[in-house]
């Protein structure tokens, strides 16, 4: 029983699902062929390498189904192509996804340059914090006089005031005026800042790449004047946005990239890449066994780091249909896919996972989606499931952003990539679900 248990741990571990993968970790699945084959280092990576200017680009997909990931990969390409990248995820320790603006990702940038950045003359943006200290000092939470600080302490003032940025609602709404105020004057002398730094990057790099990663997950709150808060970040705000002189990647939910304002976002970023499902099933729902595999293959690499020897259908599952259900009611989303996972061991007192185990994580987080999902958008889900389209409102964007609706994509003989979108297959069995489908044969 102790050693089944040690094992079972062991198992779960691997599996964590809120842990992206370094670039080069023996679990990673390159899934493009079963994405569309949009691949991030084309896409994103070679713009970067080809352009003479710097680059602006947005990086979107449902949340949990591996940018991260993806984006580390980026990082490592560039950097093994002389680029210096700054990788932050941006709701760590920087913003409050509930409650976020534009000053607060330019203040991230800030402070995660001047701590990368070591090399560079911080004295630009010191001369900033000094000229408007008196002002600040209070919303940072000190007493001390700047001119009594190290550099080093100096510095560590900006990662203060993003800290009560994050932490501190009563602070905030200050601290975005006291920047609101000074914007101009903090993206010149962010810049003079980076204009050194560049001079000054290590050996053998020549650009500087920012990535500011989990922007995606900023919840979206209609303001006073009708539009998301994701319009006024990342559109109304965009020239602040795009101001640095670097080359900046910016994750943003894929709800924003299907607003009316979408030609907008074409003009201001260019194209925006976006990472769709794992295609599981096809549009007319049928199983599609390349997609099925590799979701199978991300349960095998992770399990072989444990046991290589331990077979899927044997050891682990009690047959091939229970690791199939379990890998098709992920729905090819990576995150859904590892938390069943973990939630049917848990569930599970020896190998190998029985049916019964997978079910109960089925209907676990069967439950979990269904609460999300409003009495009047049942409807809705059951018109997107028949037409495998969605119409571009706020309803079905804010499906989308909660990942009721997944968006696929995949290349056709021609080479051309279809896109289509579905129901997560957790919410095709619901009795709501059901009861809207039938409500629809009707018409």
């Amino acid at each position: 029983m102790v050693q089944d248990l040690k094992l079972l741990k062991q198992i779960y571990n691997t599996f964590n699902p809120f842990q992206p993968l370094l670039a080069g970790d023996p679990v990673y699945v390159d899934c493009q062929e079963v994405r569309g084959s949009g691949d991030i280092i084309r896409w994103l990576g070679r713009d970067i390498l080809f352009s003479h200017q710097n680059t602006y680009q947005l990086y979107a997909g449902h949340r949990g189904a591996g940018k991260s990931t993806e984006l580390l990969r980026l990082k490592k390409y560039l950097e093994d192509n002389h680029c210096f990248v700054v990788y932050f995820a941006a709701d760590e320790e920087d913003i409050n996804p509930q409650d976020a603006q534009y000053t607060d990702i330019l203040l991230a940038c800030t402070r995660h340059l001047l701590e990368e950045l070591k090399n560079a003359d911080p004295k630009p943006l010191l001369n900033w914090l000094q000229q408007r200290w008196q002002n600040l000092k209070d919303l940072a939470l000190t007493e001390i006089s700047l001119e009594n600080m190290s550099v080093e302490a100096q510095i560590s003032e900006f990662g203060q005031l993003t800290a009560n940025l994050r932490a501190t609602p009563t602070l905030r709404q200050k601290i975005r005026e006291q920047l609101n105020l000074h914007t101009t004057t903090l993206i010149d002398a962010l810049n003079q800042f980076i204009a050194e730094a560049t001079k000054q990057l290590p050996a053998g790099y020549d650009k500087l790449v920012v990535i500011a990663d989990n922007l995606d997950r900023i919840v979206p709150v209609i303001q006073e004047d009708g539009k998301l808060n994701h319009e006024h970040i990342f559109l109304d705000r965009s020239k602040q946005l795009k101001a640095l002189d670097c080359h900046l990647i910016y994750t943003v939910p894929i709800s924003l990239l299907y607003s009316n304002r979408a030609t907008d976002l074409l003009d201001i970023y260019g194209d925006a890449q976006i990472l769709p499902m794992i295609m599981v099933r096809t549009p007319d729902e049928e199983v599609y066994e390349p997609g099925l595999n590799k979701v199978k293959e991300v349960i095998a690499k992770r399990v072989s780091q444990v046991n290589p020897n331990l077979s899927l259908t044997t050891d682990i599952f009690d047959g091939q249909e229970t690791l199939e259900k379990l890998c098709l009611m992920s729905g090819g989303h990576v995150r859904n896919l590892l938390l069943m996972m973990q939630s049917a061991l848990t569930l599970t007192d020896s190998l190998p996972i029985s049916a019964k185990a997978v079910q109960q994580a089925v209907t676990k987080a069967r439950n979990i989606y269904s609460n999300s999902v409003d009495d009047h958008q049942w409807i809705e889900l059951a018109q997107v499931y028949r037409s495998k389209l969605t119409r571009n409102n706020d309803l079905h964007r804010s499906l989308l952003f909660n990942r009721c609706i997944l968006e696929y994509r995949h290349s056709d003989d021609q080479g051309n990539i279809q896109l289509w979108r579905d129901v997560h297959p957790l919410l095709k069995s619901t009795k709501e679900f059901q009861a809207a489908l039938k409500e629809l044969q009707h018409f």
